[in-house]
């Protein structure tokens, strides 16, 4: 392709919306009954360099006294642009919606009604608390049943003087606010904020436990009391955004202040959600510390025998084609209508499904159709009286709504567009040599995808994707990067032995045996992927990741530096003994390498010798391949300072280095310019050296 061509195809891939969110609502008439699904949608514009909201709504009919038949899906109108909202929820009855909505500087409450809006408060000019949070950590937005209350979470005002001549000056100004790490800086005292809408007040609830901050409450039946989950901020906060793995808590606390743990002690929580009936919570549950994405746990609590019981057991590890565990977030209603069965999404070897688990038999069942793959990533968006909403993709087909009831499935909205690629999941089997004889026999996958029909005679060049530590390697589904390089490469994005969605054994092996058995297995997927398909070009083979995946790029760079011909890392852990003091999840330092971590550690010669010959930097003078660096200036999980140093060291050499620096991003390198930059950067850089 010319670069014109690469950037329109970009643009257009770059451009398909995605489905976020959704709710359903319900009007029953004299023989029909008729549902309202409203999702919530985001779309990058390339022209403002920003993310679009907008929702649509699908209306669907069904029989009154037969909710599964649907005599008709009526087609969605256009979409209806949403302008800075924060947070968004409707009522348990659905009559009133409230929104979060920043404007002008100031963050407003407002109640809206089937005639407009209702109430509107200035929750910046009433100075009871900070900004209130609206991300998914700590963020949200609750309903008491009686509709009178609504609760969110925000950050703790700042104390001011109690000198009446001083009375605009903090008095907590210069001194240092510990914070939640990567992507979560402004988070630092949560606390929980009620809004009565009958008086209009609002009021920051007391007796949180001053060694916990608050996040994902909700109401508790009868509007008295709330649940929430506490995350141990004692001795000092670690990074949370992607840890699945801090030591929390579920706690109740009612309005007058009492406040009580429910779950268990030295564990982590989180995604607490009410049955219908308000009888029992659900919440997942992980171990403290260890990998930071790991399988969890299903508990579920009866909350008037006040008795918790596992739904859903770690899975170590899974038989061939079965449920492999849990291992993302609950969605907001994922509760079927007779409150027996919990319907959630989860990634299963190269593949992300949704499942439901019974109460009753505590069976676990996937509602996909394994024997046709049109789609390799399911995502459950809501669940109302039985009827899922999923979002579905694939490597060539854009996110696709699809209803779906019990075994039932209908899309509701056709693909803007399916590309002509060929995709295919990847079983690998590791060598003798290379088995973990502690996890003995684990295997391990990959995703390929290629172009149909080769754009010329010449055998297909090779682009090696590798996934951070935090998430499955690019699942089977639309991801803009890897299909736009399917034009004309071949592409395989790499689950290594660590990856989530093949047991907790396959994670845990990775402890201790970073930067050897990950490598292994990404250049042994490689190979296989060269030995199965004649058309590939070993000649001509690039490798790409970011963070963790930074980290295996420039490791096989290093350590098979005839194998690869250019290679590019987005912030990339280089040297994993002087990012020990500057990362924000400075204990996976320690147990990335198979070292035990404590708060009140001080780091050994022991122990930075592990790290750096666990490190990239240990192997830049082997390097020959060009290496472009992609960092974020304010990357708090892995300082920028970390790819700096093996410029230096590329560079001392002579070799063929370029680093893009990007002042206003930070890890995920996530906004919408950045992101073009990188992508197109990186094809410049592979056609310049591929």
């Amino acid at each position: 392709m010319e670069a014109g061509q690469i950037s329109g195809t970009y643009g257009e891939l770059s451009g398909f919306s995605v489905p976020v969110s959704g709710e359903v609502r319900e009007k029953k008439l004299l023989e029909v009954c008729i549902y309202t699904v409203t999702t919530g949608w985001t779309q990058v514009d390339l022209v403002r360099g920003s993310r679009l909201h907008y929702t649509q709504d699908w209306t669907l009919i069904s029989d009154a006294n037969d909710h599964r038949s649907f005599r008709n899906i009526l087609p969605s109108g256009p979409p209806t642009p949403v302008s800075a909202e924060l947070l968004s929820r409707r009522s348990p009855v659905g009559h009133l919606r409230a929104v979060v909505r920043e404007t002008g500087g100031h963050q407003l409450l407002e109640i809206w009604d089937p005639h407009g809006l209702r109430k509107c408060l200035d929750l910046t000019s009433l100075s009871k608390h900070g900004r209130v949070y609206d991300e998914a950590q700590f963020g949200c937005l609750s309903w008491s049943d009686c509709e009178n209350k609504v609760l969110y979470v925000a950050e703790k005002a700042k104390e001011r003087s109690s000198d009446p001549v001083s009375t605009t000056i903090f008095t907590d100004r210069n001194v240092y606010r510990e914070d939640w790490g990567e992507a979560l800086t402004n988070q630092s005292v949560p606390v929980i904020c009620v809004v009565d809408l009958r008086s209009g007040t609002l009021s920051v609830l007391e007796g949180v436990p001053s060694d916990v901050s608050a996040g994902q409450a909700l109401w508790a039946p009868g509007g008295q009391s709330l649940y929430f989950v506490g995350w141990y901020h004692e001795p000092f906060r670690l990074g949370l955004k992607f840890c699945s793995n801090r030591r929390s808590a579920l706690f109740r606390l009612d309005l007058n202040g009492n406040c009580e743990r429910l779950s268990e002690d030295n564990v982590s929580v989180s995604c607490p959600r009410l049955c219908p009936d308000g009888s029992t919570i659900i919440y997942l549950q992980g171990a403290v510390f260890g990998p930071h994405s790991q399988c969890l746990s299903l508990q579920q609590m009866d909350l008037k025998r006040m008795k918790t019981s596992t739904l859903i057991e770690v899975v170590d590890r899974p038989q061939t084609g079965e449920f492999a565990g849990v291992y993302e977030a609950l969605a907001s209603c994922c509760w079927s209508e007779d409150g027996q069965r919990v319907v959630f999404s989860s990634a299963c070897r190269n593949y992300r499904d949704v499942f439901v688990v019974d109460r009753r038999s505590k069976k676990v069942s996937s509602i996909s159709d394994k024997s046709v793959r049109v789609y390799g990533g399911w995502k459950l968006l809501t669940i109302h009286r039985d009827l899922m909403v999923v979002c579905c993709s694939s490597p060539n087909t854009p996110p696709t709504l699809v209803r779906q009831h019990t075994l039932l499935e209908t899309d509701m909205s056709e693909p803007v567009k399916s590309y002509d690629f060929h995709w295919t999941s990847l079983d690998v089997v590791p060598s003798p040599e290379e088995d973990n004889s502690a996890y003995s026999g684990l295997d391990f996958g990959a995703v390929l995808v290629k172009p149909t029909t080769s754009l010329t005679e010449a055998k297909i060049p090779v682009v090696v994707f590798i996934h951070g530590w935090s998430l499955s390697a690019d699942i089977n589904q639309l991801l803009t990067e890897p299909i736009t390089w399917s034009f004309s490469l071949f592409v395989s994005s790499v689950n290594y032995r660590g990856s989530t969605g093949f047991g907790q054994d396959s994670i845990l092996s990775l402890i201790g045996q970073i930067g050897s058995q990950d490598v292994k297995d990404v250049q042994r997927a490689v190979l296989t992927a060269l030995q199965t398909d004649p058309a590939l070009d070993p000649k001509r083979l690039a490798v790409i990741g970011g963070s963790h995946g930074g980290f295996l790029t420039c490791h096989l760079l290093g350590q098979y530096p005839d194998f690869y011909r250019a290679g590019a890392s987005r912030n990339p852990v280089i040297n994993a003994a002087t990012l020990l003091g500057t990362s924000d999840i400075m204990d996976w330092r320690y147990t990335s390498v198979g070292l035990q971590f404590s708060y009140d550690q001080i780091p050994s010669a022991v122990a930075l010798t592990t790290m750096l010959q666990r490190s990239p930097i240990t192997h830049a003078a082997q390097i020959k391949a060009p290496v472009l660096l992609m960092l974020g200036a304010k990357d708090r999980r892995v300082s920028p300072h970390q790819g700096l140093e093996l410029y230096k060291a590329l560079k001392s050499r002579g070799s063929d280095v370029r680093v893009l620096w990007f002042p206003d991003d930070g890890h995920s390198l996530s906004r919408v310019d950045t992101q073009a930059d990188c992508f197109l950067s990186t094809v410049l850089w592979l056609q310049q050296h591929l």
